[in-house]
């Protein structure tokens, strides 16, 4: 019997791969390995929990640390999804200190908190107690969605603040330009003043996990209608279906918004489109991500409904205090392109060669790649040294081809460096990016 044999793979192969598929589920409850990466707690406060990351055993953890901060009312898991397609564990594997804000479960007592407490209060703390606990070093702020935004409004209004550089992956700063919000604009309009969806919100001190669960779900509705089907075709893939596994549990720990946050999000961001300009006030003061002096990283995902690229493109031309932005769509929908599994290859390796080139003493952190250019290094002097261990008594032609074969590879050895600076120039701007190139944008004060 043939289910829906893939047109790459025989019928009889896909049936025996989606058997065993099955029965791994069946028999131990799923195919994702879900379990966390090891983190202590180091710092805590109104809704404010700092967590570092164990250092691999494995490796010596080194350089600058990176903080990665948390949107609303998603859970942690988006940065650490499952193994394998974790963005905490590529960090920690590679030897970077790593460090996470969250903000645990919001309740009804956290109803009147608006976004003036991460600005102020959550991401600076955060910020400056990472900087502490690594020794004083700088630190590679990492924002997803909200979290994005969070971070380059901190850095706008806190200028003292101890940061290496700012990353934000699907920020969107233009409202008008996501899709699911246009089209419901001028209803929005008619709720001027105690509309349901103020008493709603209000009523229940902000908006609660079912409903966050749902918009989240909304903005990738075509995805959510064809899944049976896509689960039905792939079963013979074991990595497609845990990552299924893992983003249903990421859907499952949704959190709550407090209500005046809530408040705050729907009258100047969906209403008001307040982030288009790249200013938004509060109170008597107005922050402007023009002040941001730190170099800005900006991610859009290439399948995004939540944050598609013209919406978070717009902020590109507004860091104009920045040392240098660069722009770069990389491919995913609005989770996907933090962790899915194309992630691995695109955005987290141009997070780790921009981290690199920003690091306050210019420290190299291998990425992946090139620790196994350096491992096949190490190992190649090795067994020419053990292949030539007989012949001491070689003539003298023998030993001057040795000494020109040295200085071929010292001369080799001096250039290595340059092709590293050129790689690093080329970020965001190299035509042989697949990800990247026709989006990116690099601007230089």
């Amino acid at each position: 019997m043939e289910l829906i044999p893939r047109p790459d793979l025989p019928g009889s192969a896909f049936v025996v791969a989606a058997a065993g598929n099955v029965a791994h589920k069946v028999l131990y409850g799923g195919l994702a390995d879900l379990r966390p990466m090891p983190r202590t707690l180091i710092d805590d406060g109104m809704l404010r929990e700092v967590y570092h990351y164990r250092p691999s055993a494995k490796v010596v953890e080194q350089g600058d640390p990176v903080l990665l901060v948390t949107p609303l009312a998603a859970p942690a898991l988006c940065f650490d999804l499952r193994r394998g397609c974790s963005l905490v564990e590529h960090f920690v594997s590679n030897g970077r200190p790593t460090y996470l804000v969250e903000y645990g479960q919001v309740s009804f007592r956290d109803r009147n908190l608006g976004m003036e407490h991460w600005i102020d209060e959550v991401v600076p703390a955060a910020i400056r107690e990472v900087s502490a606990h690594a020794g004083g070093r700088p630190v590679h702020v990492i924002g997803w969605s909200l979290g994005g935004v969070f971070a380059l409004l901190t850095a706008a209004d806190s200028p003292d603040l101890p940061i290496a550089s700012v990353t934000a992956v699907g920020s969107p700063f233009d409202i008008k330009q996501v899709p699911l919000v246009a089209p419901l604009r001028p209803l929005l309009n008619l709720t001027e003043g105690g509309g349901i969806i103020n008493r709603s919100y209000q009523a229940m001190g902000g908006a609660p996990k079912p409903l966050v669960k749902w918009a989240f779900q909304l903005s990738s509705f075509q995805k959510l209608v064809t899944k049976p089907l896509a689960i039905a075709t792939r079963l013979d893939d074991q990595d497609f279906l845990a990552q299924l596994e893992a983003v249903d549990r990421f859907m499952d720990n949704m959190i709550a918004y407090p209500g005046r946050t809530f408040g705050q999000l729907y009258h100047r961001f969906v209403r008001g489109n307040a982030l288009v300009t790249g200013t938004i006030d509060f109170g008597d003061r107005s922050i402007s991500v023009a002040d941001i002096t730190a170099p800005v990283l900006v991610f859009a995902g290439d399948t995004d409904g939540i944050a598609p690229i013209p919406a978070v493109r717009t902020v590109v031309p507004l860091l104009t205090g920045s040392k240098e932005v660069r722009f770069e769509v990389v491919p995913g929908g609005h989770l996907g392109m933090l962790t899915g599994r194309r992630a691995r290859g695109t955005t987290w390796q141009i997070m780790d060669e921009w981290i690199s080139r920003w690091s306050s003493d210019a420290e190299e952190i291998p990425t992946p790649t090139a620790r196994k250019k350096n491992a096949a290094a190490r190992k190649a002097p090795a067994r020419k040294t053990a292949g030539k261990t007989p012949a001491k008594k070689a003539p003298a032609k023998k030993a001057a081809n040795k000494t020109a074969k040295k200085t071929v590879t010292k001369k080799a050895a001096a250039k290595k460096p340059q092709r590293t600076a050129a790689s690093r120039e080329a970020l965001g701007t190299n035509p042989a990016r697949r990800y990247g190139s026709a989006g990116s944008r690099s601007l230089s004060s």
